[in-house]
């Protein structure tokens, strides 16, 4: 009898995780694409970039969740990154995310060719990543809330940081543009995505090789 009922248990206990994946969008599949133990490669503890916004969480499906006292991650806190179905589906929304990049490098491309100022080109490209960051919120009304209220605590601007803000940080608009192409490394290592994108940030200067 009672391996009749662990037998039933383990039945629902399937069948539950399957809903919640057709729930998300994400398949059963995907969520079983993170081991048990993962480790990345390219190890984000060596990164103080990466670092800044995460902590370290044996817990977490990729092994780090963000620091509830970072101003740019904290409000990600609150979410469970111990749960392989929400990782999953953050992870699908965080490649997207990097995906739509590829309006403002068509944007770059068309001004350079133009033969644009780089100040025009930065200010436009910047106006860019901020309509990006926001669009991806899309479909969820409370992470665009708390999106603009992190951008208000860290630049004086829920909609993001404004191209002269970023001018007076840099002093260049070489690097105004170069850090609109820059991804938050602490999510990636969040979402399991620290491997896939880092020459990305080797080329754009985020860390060094």
């Amino acid at each position: 009898m009672k391996r009749v009922l662990l037998y039933l248990a383990l039945i629902l206990t399937i069948a539950a995780l399957m809903c919640a994946c057709v729930s998300t969008g994400v398949t059963s599949q995907e969520v079983q694409q993170a081991p048990a133990t993962f480790s990345y490669v390219h190890d984000p503890r060596l990164s103080a970039e990466a670092m800044r916004d995460i902590v370290e969480n044996p817990d977490a499906v990729y092994g780090f969740s963000p620091d509830p006292e970072s101003t740019r991650l904290g409000p990600y806190a609150q979410y469970d990154w111990t749960d392989p179905v929400f990782v999953a589906q953050a992870k699908e929304d965080r490649r997207a995310y990097h995906d739509s990049f590829q309006s403002m490098t068509d944007i770059l491309d068309r001004m350079r060719a133009e033969g644009a100022a780089v100040e025009e080109i930065a200010r436009a490209v910047s106006a860019e990543r901020n309509r990006l960051r926001l669009a991806a919120y899309v479909n969820d009304p409370d992470g665009l809330e708390e999106a603009r209220q992190s951008n208000l605590a860290t630049y004086g601007n829920e909609d993001g940081p404004t191209p002269d803000y970023m001018f007076e940080r840099y002093g260049s608009w070489e690097v105004v543009i170069q850090k609109a192409f820059s991804p938050n490394l602490g999510m990636d290592a969040c979402c399991g995505l620290y491997d896939e994108y880092y020459q990305q940030y080797v080329n754009l200067g985020c860390i060094e090789n």
